[in-house]
């Protein structure tokens, strides 16, 4: 597995991590997933040259973290990188974000928050840091914290040895603008697939330009991209209401995985595979989430990395995939 440096953490990581917010389950994910399976997947990851892991408390309310921390209980906690994040919050208010099942969820990125959610975290993951510690969603009216404060609050925890790194998920060039005036933003998070470039516009550029990793999550379009998903497909929990699950879109998306199969067979790989292998050709600073839920599927994931597409190849790739949003 090729690895990449972020930022201040000291230790090689995977390009290739995997992703936990279906392995923490709940309504979000039609239910709750085995717990054995879902450790043993998170166990079997440093095998497959995999130690990155993505989790946060809004996962299922902080299933996912504590499915996470069980796990590392039984590895190297310091060949691992672990990254969670803050700012989604279910026991004291904010801005108003989504309802998942009957639970409503908030924005709030006060100082007082994130404080007393990174004790939270830690407990669950029962670790003594967090590698990467970043900002899940960004503070909206009528709960406003300004980026500033956030950053000086992170550098603070950084300096107490609570974390490691500083990062930020779903945020807009502006935003890491802002992040970068006020100090070291390591990794971006933001949505990034085959099916949905619009990264590529402004965000994958200004983070070339300043050295800051992008870190692509829903890769294969939660599942639309993996190959198992036929024309027939009824959406379920979180992929409702998804562009590409639409029954306007989805059959174009089949035509654009039919499209892929010439390319599969030449590399020898699945559907998933090439997906993600088309992203990791995007750029050295690109890496990914797997958003894997059995032993199984980070280890055909984890093949994407050696897959090795060439340029004329991406650039097919990337047409057929233009031509498919253009009913073409």
């Amino acid at each position: 597995m090729k690895t990449i440096s972020i930022g201040d953490l000291g230790k090689p990581v995977s390009r290739i991590g995997l992703g936990t917010w279906a392995i923490g389950g709940g309504p979000a994910w039609g239910g709750d997933k085995s717990e054995a399976a879902s450790i043993d997947t998170i166990r079997r990851c440093p095998g497959l040259g995999v130690n990155l892991i993505d989790t946060a408390p809004g996962y299922n309310f902080g299933k996912s973290e504590e499915i996470v921390g069980k796990a590392l209980a039984g590895m190297d906690r310091e060949s691992v990188a672990v990254i969670t994040k803050f700012g989604i919050v279910w026991k004291r208010e904010g801005a108003l974000f989504n309802k998942v099942g009957d639970v409503q969820l908030y924005k709030n990125l006060s100082t007082q928050s994130i404080l007393e959610e990174i004790d939270d975290s830690l407990a669950r993951l029962g670790c003594g840091y967090i590698d990467i510690y970043m900002s899940h969603w960004q503070a909206v009216e009528p709960y406003p914290t300004p980026i500033g404060e956030t950053m000086e609050l992170l550098g603070n925890l950084k300096a107490k040895g609570k974390i490691r790194g500083i990062g930020a998920a779903n945020v807009t060039v502006s935003e890491v603008e802002e992040y970068v005036k006020y100090g070291q933003l390591d990794i971006v998070q933001a949505k990034y697939s085959v099916l949905d470039r619009e990264v590529e516009k402004e965000m994958l550029p200004l983070c070339k330009e300043k050295g800051i990793v992008l870190q692509a999550y829903s890769p294969l379009e939660m599942g639309l991209l993996s190959g198992a998903i036929g024309r027939g497909y009824q959406p379920v929990g979180a992929q409702q209401g998804k562009k590409w699950f639409s029954p306007e879109n989805l059959p174009k998306a089949m035509d654009f995985l039919d499209g892929l199969a010439p390319f599969c067979e030449k590399y020898g790989c699945k559907t998933a595979d090439m997906a993600l292998a088309w992203l990791l050709a995007q750029g050295e600073n690109v890496i990914l989430l797997s958003g894997a839920t059995t032993p199984a599927q980070i280890g055909d994931n984890a093949k994407a990395d050696a897959i090795g597409l060439t340029k004329e190849d991406s650039a097919a790739i990337r047409e057929l995939a233009q031509d498919c949003e253009a009913g073409r």
